[in-house]
C-alpha cells in the first residue's frame, strides 16, 4: 500500500474521507532543509499523526505554522482516503490518469523524433 499513497498531496477532491480532530495528533517540531535561522530557530514544521491508521504527515511548506496545518490536513486526509479507499480513491484515479496521459506524451514525441530521423535519412539519400 505504500506506492498507493504517494498520489496524495496534489489536488482538492470533494469526496474524501473526513477526519474529525480527535483522530489526529499534532506536534511543532523543527523543520530541515536549507533556510538557516528561519528554520534552525522555529517550530514552524507540522507533524499529523492520525491515529486509527497510524499515517503521519509532516509539513514544512511555508514558515507559517497556520499554513502548514492546513496543507498538512489536506495531504494527510488524501492519505487516509487512499488507505482505506485503495484503488476506488479518487487520489489514484487521478494519478492513474496523469500517468497514462504522460506515457501518451512519450509515445508521440518517441514517433515524431522516429519520423524526423527517417527524413533526415531521406534527405541524405537524396543528396547523392
Amino acid at each position: 500500500a505504500a506506492p498507493l499513497l504517494q498520489a496524495a498531496g496534489k489536488k482538492n477532491f470533494s469526496n474524501l474521507l473526513e477526519l474529525t480532530e480527535a483522530e489526529l495528533e499534532e506536534q511543532f517540531v523543527r523543520g530541515d532543509g536549507p533556510g538557516g535561522q528561519a528554520t534552525n530557530k522555529t517550530n514552524n514544521c507540522v507533524v499529523l499523526k492520525h491515529v486509527p491508521s497510524g499515517i503521519v504527515v509532516k509539513c514544512h511548506q511555508t514558515r507559517s505554522v497556520e499554513q502548514n496545518r492546513k496543507i498538512a490536513r489536506e495531504i494527510l486526509r488524501e492519505k487516509v482516503d487512499l488507505f482505506y479507499k485503495g484503488e476506488d480513491s479518487d487520489v489514484f484515479k487521478e494519478k492513474k490518469a496523469s500517468e497514462k496521459k504522460k506515457q501518451e506524451k512519450k509515445r508521440r514525441a518517441k514517433e515524431n523524433l522516429e519520423r524526423k530521423m527517417h527524413f533526415k535519412e531521406m534527405q541524405q539519400l537524396d543528396k547523392k
